[in-house]
């Protein structure tokens, strides 16, 4: 998989429309037959909310199953635990799938390509902190200027189109 081609980070603090704007680019790239896989940082604290319905799935996971699948009516979920996963592993573990595109949310530190949504002129500092910024969707207007693409969050479309030419 080519790094730089088939990765791509949607990074900002919470409820700055991160997840909004996965949903987005996932539908506009679904509609044009593209295969996209996600991965999302849980950056709450704790493990991400159990299903009920997959209790007996984390029955045998917690028995010491090194890995657990649970198929029904189509979908497959597959439970793999590890103590130390790190974003590497994980997309390591998507090239057994053939897809066209992995997007992440969240991982900010990590240096993938990235766009970086900021609420608020507070926010800004994580432009000098963070590596391999392709673009800014922005809530406020800012008071500098940068070397990236910037958006107004108001132009999500526009920005989903512009990343749709970059990687296609």
């Amino acid at each position: 998989m080519d790094r730089d081609r088939k990765v791509y980070q949607i990074v900002g603090f919470q409820n700055s429309g991160k997840t909004t704007l996965m949903e987005g680019i996932i539908n506009y790239w679904s509609k044009h037959d593209l295969k996209v896989g996600t991965i999302k940082h849980h950056g709450h604290g704790g493990k991400p909310r159990k299903r009920v319905a997959e209790k007996d799935t984390y029955k045998h996971l917690n028995a010491g199953a090194s890995i657990v699948a649970c198929e029904g009516e189509g979908e497959l979920v597959l439970l793999k635990q590890n103590l130390n996963w790190s974003l590497v592993d994980i997309i390591q573990f998507y090239e057994n799938f053939s897809l066209d595109f992995i997007l992440i949310e969240g991982y900010k530190y990590e240096d993938y390509p990235k766009a970086v949504l900021i609420r608020g002129e507070e926010d800004t500092y994580l432009l000098d902190q963070l590596s391999n910024i392709q673009a800014i969707l922005t809530w406020v207007p800012l008071k500098n200027t940068y070397p990236y693409k910037i958006f107004s969050i108001k132009q999500k479309e526009e920005f989903i189109k512009w990343l749709f030419t970059q990687y296609n």
